[in-house]
């Protein structure tokens, strides 16, 4: 392990832990009240107005192109289900205590891409295409945007490229909605990209180029390729605004689905969010949202696997983008592949700095025990590395959750808590390849 950065990072004994590989849990010491930490910050409510606002004009043409979404008339939301057999079970297996309702934010299943990617990716595509016919005067604002589905728009967008850098889910919501409109779209996937993702992506009319090296590179080459052609435009994960408030609708949305399940977030009923985190675009903006609507009364965490805790080491040794998990001697590489990321988005670090509560690692193999007990529970299956969110509930027995609790006056309320692990993916997994999942044991 290289350790010429180590003088300047903070939290070494937990980061000396990080470098063996070892299980962490990192409560933030940098969290402050919201209303405090949002000053900080150049995103504001308006901005999740305008982009809900913004997916309600292109929700006519969703319904058109994709009719899987005519049930929400267009609008592409998933569903939040109670799972008291998974928390039950959770409990029993895990010996801790999850005080409260469980309940699994189903973004697994939402519609067109089946993944958490589906908000921001599939956003900043329409974002990018309104801004095109707007620009050449194709449209106004007032339109009925099905028009976007006719062969004429087809034509015009045939003239320019949509490229992104993925390891699997951000990949499938930009090519499918990219080829939808009809634009060519290039997406680059790392090497731990699963080949059905490919394959699905072919077969939708995206390009596929693959690397022989992890998702920095695949980013690091598809930005450069596309910056070199003044007709492409290229969706970045790490530093895209707009991704990020894609994402943010999420809490404004999900406000709906607490009032239908008599769900209260106040003072006296905290909100417990638990995301799987990959190079940070969604859990930020999920998390952006969240504090924006629910303030000090939502609780959010995220998950990272031991050998890819990127946003982890970034937080934690307050260097953010400037290291790496391959710095701590890590690889990298693991089975939750929408998370095998190396250096976190330096934007959504800054960005979350002090709204995010904490971080835990888990190793790869809880991720499928997790899965099948949610399919033996729950009957609902969703994709490996989206079942790391259930690490954050079984860590509320540890120390440092704990201490946590304690420290924000929360301990007698934990009777009133909701907790919501978020279910990043998995709808479009093939049934080969679940079974095949359902079959991994790794310890």
């Amino acid at each position: 392990m290289d350790k010429s950065f180590w003088n300047r990072v903070k939290n070494k004994a937990l980061l000396e832990d990080v470098s063996k590989g070892r299980e962490v849990n990192w409560i933030n010491e940098n969290l402050k009240d919201t209303e405090t930490a949002m000053q900080a910050i150049n995103i504001t409510m308006a901005d999740i107005d305008d982009a809900e606002a913004r997916l309600i004009r292109f929700a006519p043409f969703i319904q058109k192109v994709f009719p899987e979404t005519a049930s929400q008339n267009g609008l592409i939301e998933s569903p939040l289900t109670e799972i008291p057999k998974m928390q039950k079970q959770l409990e029993e297996v895990y010996h801790t205590a999850i005080p409260g309702h469980l309940f699994l934010k189903q973004d697994s299943h939402l519609a067109i891409s089946g993944s958490v990617k589906a908000r921001g990716g599939i956003y900043e595509v329409l974002k990018h295409a309104e801004d095109l016919a707007l620009e050449h005067g194709k449209i106004k604002l007032t339109d009925d945007y099905t028009v976007f589905a006719s062969p004429k728009f087809k034509e015009f967008f045939g003239q320019f490229k949509i490229q992104v850098g993925s390891t699997g889910n951000l990949g499938l919501s930009i090519g499918i909605m990219s080829a939808a409109l009809g634009f060519h779209v290039i997406v680059h996937m790392s090497a731990d990209a699963k080949q059905w993702k490919k394959d699905l992506l072919r077969q939708r009319g995206a390009e596929v180029i693959e690397y022989a090296d992890d998702y920095s590179k695949a980013v690091e080459v598809g930005r450069k390729n596309s910056d070199a052609d003044p007709m492409s435009y290229f969706v970045d994960d790490e530093n895209s605004v707009t991704l990020f408030l894609g994402y943010a609708v999420a809490a404004k949305r999900i406000q709906k689905q607490f009032a239908e399940n008599g769900i209260v977030v106040d003072a006296d009923h905290p909100l417990f969010v638990y995301i799987p985190c990959g190079v940070g675009g969604a859990p930020g903006g999920v998390t952006f949202g969240f504090k924006q609507f629910f303030g000090d009364n939502v609780h959010v965490f995220f998950l990272e696997p031991t050998q890819a805790p990127c946003m982890l080491v970034g937080m934690a040794s307050g260097l953010q983008n400037e290291i790496c998990v391959q710095d701590f001697g890590l690889s990298g590489q693991t089975h939750a592949d929408g998370l095998a990321v190396g250096r976190a988005s330096g934007f959504v670090g800054a960005t979350i700095n002090h709204i995010l509560s904490g971080i835990f690692s888990l190793e790869d193999y809880h991720i499928y025990d997790l899965m099948r007990m949610l399919v033996d529970t729950e009957d609902i299956f969703i994709e490996p590395s989206a079942c790391a969110s259930f690490w954050g509930p079984i860590q509320l027995k540890s120390p440092e959750m704990q201490k946590y609790i304690k420290d924000n006056a929360l301990t007698d309320k934990m009777q009133n808590a909701v907790h919501i692990p978020w279910a990043t993916g998995g709808s479009l997994v093939p049934e080969e390849i679940r079974k095949e999942y359902m079959q991994t044991y790794l310890k």
